[in-house]
């Protein structure tokens, strides 16, 4: 038996909570048929982020499933974002069970 599985582009971008509602804008405009936020905490170069007080010093983890052309307008777009915020962005393909 065999199955045929969708391909796409996994973009996961970690961030200040404080973009969320742009990512979001952004994700819309460019067409993304759908994304998941959740809360992230951890450390990197901007420091140790643990979301201690509700809106302040907090992250999110967005993930959007995209094609290729996507993938790269979306992490162009976010590169305006970097100069005043904390914010990483890598893409990957997959295969899966998804639109």
């Amino acid at each position: 038996m065999s199955f045929s599985f969708n391909q796409g582009i996994l973009v996961t971008i970690i961030c200040e909570t404080v973009l969320q509602e742009r990512l979001v804008q952004l994700l819309k405009t460019l067409g993304a048929s759908g994304y998941t936020i959740i809360p992230a905490g951890g450390m990197g170069s901007q420091g140790k982020r643990m979301g201690d007080v509700a809106g302040y010093n907090t992250n999110i983890e967005v993930k959007t499933i995209v094609t290729p052309e996507v993938s790269d307008q979306l992490l162009e777009q976010l590169k305006q974002f970097q100069g005043n915020h904390a914010l990483i962005a890598f893409r990957q393909n997959v295969e899966g069970l998804f639109d």
